[in-house]
């Protein structure tokens, strides 16, 4: 009788599955290779492939005020380069000099929408995490990769200058805002879900981000 206790025992304890996550080193890794093997530049062009023909029909009706809305981190500017130095870890101060530097990237394929929607006249609105006092860092940068024509970019306010709201709060009531200043958001794009939920666009495309995750 105790050895069939001890074998119930032991198979129940072999049957548990192991709470254990995956190894941290390994999902850098994987991240890395991801990010350097083309697969992520190829997700990251299949995201937008309908998008200039979704806004050249849209634009076609001839609507006045219709607008586009881009966010910029991971979405028209890539931060990998800062991402890899810091391996793949976010702290503050590093970040806040790395976007003073305005080196950032462009990311090719939704920077060819984003020509796409200029050349059609869209109102073009960056809408973006990013806080007031990076603006004249931000605007540099976006120029800087050919992204400097634009009728709007939105920060968030300086974090001692209003109480902290989530991202999907901060966005959706900027496109509320909008629509109520007479814009209609025909296209919304970012890489984040909270960067697109919450109403007031027509159409969303989101962009791969397997780097991190903002609520």
């Amino acid at each position: 009788m105790k050895y069939l206790s001890f074998l119930v025992l032991c198979l129940i304890s072999c049957a548990s599955p192991s709470r254990e996550p995956a190894n941290l080193s390994d999902l850098k890794r994987e991240v890395t290779t991801y990010a350097e093997s083309g697969d992520y530049q190829g997700d990251v062009a299949a995201s937008v492939a309908s998008a200039e023909a979704f806004l050249t029909r849209r634009a076609a009706s001839g609507q006045a005020k219709l607008a586009v809305i881009f966010d910029i981190d991971e979405t028209v500017l890539s931060n990998l380069p800062h991402m890899k130095e810091t391996d793949w870890g976010y702290q503050p101060p590093v970040w806040s000099k790395w976007v003073a530097r305005a080196e950032a990237p462009a990311i090719e394929p939704v920077k060819k929408v984003y020509q796409t929607a200029v050349d059609l006249d869209l109102a073009v609105i960056f809408l973006t995490g990013r806080t007031e006092d990076e603006r004249a860092a931000t605007a540099k940068n976006l120029t800087s990769q050919g992204m400097g024509k634009y009728e709007k970019l939105v920060l968030r306010p300086n974090k001692s200058d209003a109480p902290y709201e989530k991202a999907v709060a901060f966005k959706s009531r900027v496109r509320k805002n909008l629509t109520s200043e007479g814009y209609t958001i025909i296209a919304s794009f970012g890489d984040q879900t909270s960067d697109l939920e919450g109403g007031y666009s027509e159409r969303n495309f989101k962009i791969p981000n397997p780097f991190y995750k903002i609520p």
